[in-house]
C-alpha cells in the first residue's frame, strides 16, 4: 500500500492506489428513477431523488415511493440527529423532513429573493448546512442579485433555520459541494456547461472557523475543460474524491466527449487515481453505502450503479 502523505491529518492517510479491487465492474440495479441526490440511511437503505419524488432502495434491494411532490428534490443529505435534508430545485428550498415526517423549512429566500434552484449540500462538524444555488436552463424569475445587477449562483450558509449567508466564491454556476475532514476545506464544483468556454472545474476553499471563505485561497483540483463539469462529490476515509462528471455522447455546441462519463477518484491536491466509466449519460452523484459503507452507489440518468471499494466512505453522521 502506497501512501502519499498525512494531507488531511493523522485520521486521513492518503490512499494514493486505486480504491476499487483489479477487474471490478459497476453493477447496474436498474432504471429506478435514480435521478440525483444518493444518501445513505444505515437503517433502512438508500434514498435518492428523480421524477419529482424522493425514492428508497431499501436494505432488500426493493425500491418504493418515500415521498411524492418533494419539490423536484435535488442534493438529498442525512444529518447527525437522523433527519433527512433536502434541495427543492423546484422549489426553489432548503427543508428538513423531521423523524415524526413533519417539513422544517431551512432557508427559502435571502435578503426577501427566492433561491434559484437549490442543488447539492453538505454539513460542517458544526451542524452547518452549505449549499449551492446555481441556474440550468431557463433563466427566467432569477431574483437574486448582486450590486452591480448581475444574477448571482451562490454557495450558501445555513447557520439555523432562516439565518443564511452568502459565502463569496467567485464561481460562476455552483454545482456538487462537500466539506473536507476536520471542516478545513470546503469543495465547490463549478458547473457551467451550456456556455461556450464556461467552468468545468473542481475548486478547493480554506474553510475558516467562522464557515467563511476566501475566495483568493481558492485552490484548482480538476479541470474538465471542454466536457461535461463536476457533479456530485463524495469522499472516502483515505481522503481519495469521488466526483461524478463527463460525457460519454457530445452535448454540442457547448460540451464534447473528451472526457467520458464516469466517477473521476481524485487526491485532494487534484491527482487522477482512477477513472470509472459508466456507460449511461448523465452521471450525476455518488454516495457511500453499505453495512460497512464500501458500497458506491452512483446515480446517472435514472439508472442507478454500485460496485464495492477497499475504503469506507465518509458521511455526515460518522464524520466526527
Amino acid at each position: 500500500m502506497k501512501l502519499a502523505g498525512l494531507l488531511l491529518g493523522p485520521a486521513f492517510l492518503l490512499v494514493a492506489e486505486s480504491p476499487f479491487a483489479p477487474g471490478a465492474k459497476p453493477v447496474n440495479l436498474g432504471s429506478v428513477g435514480a435521478g440525483e441526490g444518493p444518501a445513505w440511511n444505515p437503517k433502512d437503505g438508500l434514498y435518492f431523488s428523480g421524477g419529482g419524488r424522493i425514492s428508497r432502495r431499501g436494505l432488500d434491494g426493493k425500491v418504493q415511493v418515500f415521498r411524492e411532490q418533494s419539490g423536484s428534490a435535488n442534493g438529498l443529505l442525512w444529518d447527525p440527529q437522523g433527519r433527512l435534508v433536502v434541495c427543492e430545485s423546484r422549489g426553489r428550498r432548503v427543508t428538513r423532513i423531521e423523524t415524526d415526517g413533519s417539513i422544517t423549512v431551512l432557508a427559502d429566500q435571502y435578503q426577501g429573493s427566492r433561491f434559484n434552484s437549490p442543488n447539492d449540500l453538505t454539513i460542517d462538524l458544526k451542524g452547518r448546512i452549505y449549499f449551492t444555488d446555481p441556474r440550468y436552463g431557463s433563466r427566467d424569475g432569477m431574483e437574486i442579485r448582486g450590486s452591480d445587477g448581475r444574477e448571482i449562483e451562490g454557495v450558501y450558509r445555513i447557520d439555523a433555520p432562516g439565518k443564511v449567508t452568502l459565502l463569496r466564491t467567485g464561481l460562476e454556476r455552483p454545482n456538487g459541494i462537500l466539506v473536507a475532514p476536520l471542516d478545513r476545506f470546503l469543495y465547490v464544483a463549478d458547473n457551467n456547461n451550456n456556455k461556450e468556454g464556461g467552468a468545468r472545474k473542481l475548486w478547493r476553499f480554506p474553510l475558516a472557523g467562522d464557515g467563511s471563505v476566501d475566495p483568493a485561497g481558492r485552490k484548482l483540483i480538476f479541470d474538465w475543460e471542454d466536457s461535461r463539469g463536476p457533479d456530485g462529490v463524495k469522499m472516502d476515509r483515505g481522503g481519495r474524491l469521488f466526483v461524478a462528471a463527463g460525457l460519454n455522447q457530445p452535448h454540442p455546441p457547448f460540451e464534447t466527449d473528451r472526457r467520458k462519463g464516469g466517477i473521476y477518484v481524485l487526491s485532494p491536491e487534484g491527482v487522477l487515481i482512477e477513472f470509472l466509466p459508466i456507460p449511461v449519460d448523465e452521471v450525476t452523484n455518488c454516495a457511500f453505502g453499505g453495512p460497512t459503507l464500501r458500497t458506491l452507489f452512483i446515480t446517472a440518468g435514472g439508472t442507478l450503479w454500485s460496485i464495492d471499494v477497499r475504503t469506507p466512505g465518509r458521511v455526515p453522521y460518522m464524520s466526527k
